[in-house]
């Protein structure tokens, strides 16, 4: 039986995009015959304490030697000394979904700590398993990655092709259009340039529904509550926080439009989703999303720019012609996409041919 370690940080339940492609390869390994060790490596990633960091060698260290360890980017990047010592007993493989000194919020000097400790990190193993080209690019040119040590494996959706044959679009006639954004409550993702963009569209009828864990920085949900507040939108913008997968399917059946300001993305799984539903998006361009959201599926526009964001916003609120043919763009992209279990056959294609 193949076997691999899987180290994790936090809790593999999280509602994120990240943790959600975690669980997925788990899950799809073990269906493919794999034996998976899911070891947990503590919380307070990716500004762990000296206790969780000496809690996290312990955990490495029990692994027996000679198992390959997986090791999950948001922990690796920030034990470099630690991945260090592992690497005489452990083939390691890293998995990134996007760089740390790429989030959004950070002063210089964090940035630049960040990609020092990260490239210390990823010095130490042997490949790299990114979730998008974009990433791979990234680690390429600014992390000095060697690209045959690069391997892209694209996150998958729950929405199989053989269930992508209708269009999604709604008129909306009757009632306010349902905006839909879907993201974890921090600054990469953009919610302040969404809610100062829809500031400018009072007059036009919609809503819009935030599904988002609001646990992951501290200072970003009050500063939506602000932008809320100030904007006089409390009536039209609902913030549902983190939700069961079972509700999520419901948002973006429910849904008529898909939006989300992100800085940047390493892959952006909900925009994948909001594809496989049949959504038109309306996003940025910041990294890996032109690649997932092509221009017939979406409208694209530069990050950080809200009167651009709100002029896109303002032509997929009052043109159903749009909405329609970029639902049908959607979903055309969508056909072309891996689900969950074509993911994970690749993402063991890729620990086979690396153990190897």
């Amino acid at each position: 039986m193949k076997h691999i370690a899987f180290a994790i940080p936090g809790d593999i339940d999280t509602p994120t995009g990240g943790y959600i492609y975690d669980r997925k390869m788990i899950e799809g390994l073990r269906n493919l015959g794999w034996q998976v060790d899911l070891v947990g490596l503590g919380d307070g990633f990716p500004y762990p304490d000296a206790q969780t960091l000496t809690f996290a060698q312990q955990k490495l260290q029990a692994i027996a030697p000679g198992c390959p360890v997986l090791i999950d980017g948001l922990a690796l990047g920030v034990m470099p000394e630690i991945v260090g010592r592992l690497v005489s007993t452990h083939q390691l493989i890293a998995l990134v979904h996007h760089p740390l000194a790429l989030e959004s919020g950070l002063s210089q000097a964090q940035a630049q700590s960040f990609k020092l400790s990260e490239m210390d990190a990823l010095s130490h193993v042997s490949n790299v398993i990114v979730t998008s080209p974009a990433t791979a690019r990234n680690l390429i040119a600014e992390f000095g990655m060697d690209s045959s040590r690069v391997c892209v494996v694209l996150p998958g959706t729950d929405r199989t092709q053989s269930e992508l044959g209708y269009n999604h679009a709604h008129n909306a006639h009757d009632r306010d259009l349902r905006l839909l954004s879907v993201g974890s409550i921090v600054p990469r993702k953009g919610f302040d340039i969404l809610i100062q963009a829809l500031g400018q569209l009072k007059d036009l009828p919609w809503q819009l529904t935030i599904a988002g864990d609001q646990t992951r920085d501290a200072h970003a949900p009050l500063q939506l509550d602000r932008d809320i507040d100030q904007y006089g939108l409390h009536d039209r913008v609902l913030r549902l926080g983190a939700v069961s997968s079972e509700t999520l399917e419901s948002l973006y059946l429910d849904a008529d439009v898909f939006v989300l300001a992100s800085r940047y993305e390493g892959y952006g799984m909900a925009f994948a989703e909001a594809l496989a539903h049949g959504l038109p998006v309306i996003a940025t361009t910041g990294g890996a999303i032109p690649e997932t959201v092509p221009t017939t599926a979406g409208i694209l526009v530069e990050p950080g720019n809200v009167d651009q964001f709100a002029q896109a916003l303002r032509q997929i609120i009052t043109d159903p012609y749009l909405r329609t043919a970029l639902s049908a763009g959607a979903i055309q992209a969508a056909n072309n996409q891996p689900d969950w279990k074509q993911s994970a056959e690749n993402f063991a294609k890729a620990l086979e041919s690396v153990l190897r």
